[in-house]
């Protein structure tokens, strides 16, 4: 049979293979992955059907492929048996010789399956039929069935342990260190349970660049001479450039952001905001929640920007061809930076939602995003994003709208500054904002009412409390 890659949702065209788990001839458990395929926002696994052996891979990684177009080729268990009836009828290999022009002994596995040593083989014909297929010497088997048959299962065992140790890598990092020709055993991964992360091979591939090219300079001049009009110029024998190839996230992101750019005229406007009770009130909330729920800056901004945009429909909004429409949900998408590119992915109603709510929310989805295992819906409603740089130091920028969103919030450091309160400079906790908006949707005045409101929410962030409000 024919896996196919497949079509998620109505938008999905095409997918790109980024990664095999299984090679031809690994027998396989059902649900089990046989590889990954990345599509316009999340990477998934394609897994086996049922039972069985991958017999051909039709796609190799890198591969990009239409949705219902085969990507390799199953044989199921039923399909293995059914082959193998066909061509063995009622007779018993294991007694046939070697000797036989039909049965050519083209590897060392299946002349052990055909006629050991040391006499016939105590072996059922689907553990004979698999040892072929994976090329298992069953002479080193200990059969685990009555008066030591090897069974079938003893030969996927056998293979199994025969085969080298799984690498855990992001499919990110495994397609720089193809490209870059670094080697993935060599790397100690610094991602979860030892994966091995996009940083651990750039670092890897910078070692790697650097010793060629100190063997390089011992033997080849760091430049050359040449005549041009006259005068001589020092020209650099090589350079140190790298090209990553555009997955599909990438191309997708910028498409995003050139639609963005240039459909939805951008105006954004920024303020600045006391922070001192957006902190306090979050050591004290993190004080009533186990540490495995602490709240973070993000949940309360994703509250406070959900009241406000309760109060400020207009905010909430998209330009659709006859008109502007009012959105009746509050979907709010948080900007999460992965290794394949920037990720939204979407909390539904969080108006709806208590704190702990929206942070277990936000944590199953920025997990999902960071592990490369996203599901298609969690990128599906949004209505308004959020993006958070103070984490990186950052203290203000002027985000891109998600387009067909009418604006987004960026969000500065909380850095201490002097300001001035009744005359005095005091040193107070800022945070700076920013709101980006489609100017077709949203007018100056309103833009700014609502930005406003959120500075108000920030520095009083009991405001909440009022479910009302």
């Amino acid at each position: 049979m024919q896996i196919i890659m497949p079509k998620l949702g109505l938008t999905m065209t095409h997918g790109t293979i980024t990664e095999w788990l299984k090679a031809p001839g690994d027998a396989v458990k059902a649900e089990e992955a046989l590889g990954a395929y990345e599509t316009e926002k999340v990477t998934l696994e394609l897994s086996a059907p049922e039972d069985g052996v991958l017999a051909e891979i039709l796609a190799p990684a890198g591969t990009t492929v239409p949705a219902g177009v085969a990507v390799c080729e199953f044989v199921t268990k039923d399909e293995g048996r059914r082959t193998k009836d066909g061509q063995q009828g009622t007779k018993d290999r294991s007694q046939e010789s070697t000797s036989d022009p039909q049965l050519p002994a083209s590897t060392p596995a299946e002349r052990a399956v055909r006629q050991p040593a040391s006499g016939p083989l105590n072996a059922t014909p689907k553990a004979r039929t698999l040892a072929r297929q994976l090329s298992v010497d069953l002479t080193g088997i200990a059969g685990s069935g009555p008066d030591g048959r090897v069974q079938a299962r003893d030969v996927e065992a056998a293979h199994a342990a025969s085969q080298p140790a799984p690498i855990k890598a992001t499919p990110l990092a495994r397609r720089i260190a193809a490209t870059e020709g670094v080697d993935l055993r060599s790397i100690a991964g610094t991602g979860p349970e030892g994966t091995v992360t996009r940083e651990d091979v750039e670092q890897a591939a910078r070692r790697q660049g650097a010793g060629a090219r100190e063997q390089e300079s011992a033997s080849t001049p760091a430049a050359q001479t040449v005549e041009l009009a006259g005068a001589s110029h020092q020209l650099p024998v090589s350079s140190n450039q790298q090209l990553i190839p555009h997955s599909s996230l990438r191309r997708t992101i910028a498409e995003r952001m050139s639609q963005s750019a240039f459909t939805a005229p951008h105006v954004t406007l920024m303020t600045e905001a006391e922070a001192t009770n957006l902190v306090s009130a979050r050591a004290q909330l993190n004080q009533e929640v186990p540490a495995a729920d602490k709240i973070s800056y993000n949940t309360l901004l994703a509250a406070l920007t959900a009241r406000a945009l309760r109060e400020h429909p207009n905010v909430n909004a998209r330009w659709e061809a006859d008109g502007i429409r009012l959105l009746a949900e509050i979907n709010i998408a948080l900007a999460v930076d992965t290794e394949r590119g920037l990720m939204t992915p979407v909390l539904r109603e969080v108006d709806k939602r208590n704190l702990p709510a929206i942070q277990r929310g936000y944590g199953e989805l920025a997990a999902r995003a960071l592990a490369g295992r996203s599901l298609p819906d969690d990128f599906a409603g949004g209505t308004f994003t959020i993006t958070n740089l103070g984490g990186l130091d950052v203290d203000g920028f002027t985000p891109v709208i998600n387009p067909p969103q009418a604006a987004i919030l960026g969000v500065g450091r909380i850095v201490e500054k002097p300001v001035a309160r009744d005359g005095v400079v005091v040193i107070r906790p800022m945070i700076t904002l920013s709101l980006s908006f489609d100017h077709r949707i949203v007018d100056g005045a309103p833009a700014a009412k609502f930005l406003q409101r959120v500075k108000q929410l920030v520095e009083r962030p009991m405001a909440l409390l009022l479910r009302d409000a």
